[in-house]
């Protein structure tokens, strides 16, 4: 299994009617998950411990590292404080569609900004490419 792991996500978008019917719920998870909360994106959550995600994180631009970092300390102080952050600070769905109308075409609700997504696939990829390429096999004499 690689880093992102299994998802069930493309299948659901492709059908409108279990779309309109997950989406919801889907919404309601992740709040009830409490990371947004404590000020993270969803990508804050993966294993820094894989080796592809290492290889990911090194990609940041260092605006996104120093986000990452910003919001890694923020989570972390509120966590020993056990409390959450201001509700100004939440991450909210709101700031997930303003940043994504940035970014590129209408956003929906169900979108969510992915900053490391692209950077870990990217390494699978490589990882892939690599494994193709290096199948070289020694014999000898």
């Amino acid at each position: 299994m690689n880093a992102l792991g299994p998802s069930l996500a493309p299948y659901v978008r492709s059908s409108r009617s279990l779309k309109t019917f997950v989406t919801p719920i889907a919404h309601w998870y992740a709040g009830l998950m409490g990371y947004r909360r404590m000020g993270l994106k969803y990508d804050d959550l993966q294993m820094e411990e894989l080796p592809e995600v290492q290889r990911a994180l090194g990609r940041l631009t260092p605006r996104e590292a120093y986000d990452r970092a910003y919001r890694m300390k923020l989570a972390l102080h509120a966590s020993v404080m056990h409390k959450d952050l201001p509700k100004d600070q939440w991450v909210s769905i709101k700031d997930v569609c303003i940043t994504l109308s940035v970014l590129g075409p209408s956003p929906t609700l169900s979108q969510d900004v992915r900053y490391l997504k692209p950077h870990i696939e990217s390494v699978l990829q490589e990882d892939e490419e690599r494994a193709v390429w290096d199948n070289m096999a020694v014999h000898r004499k």
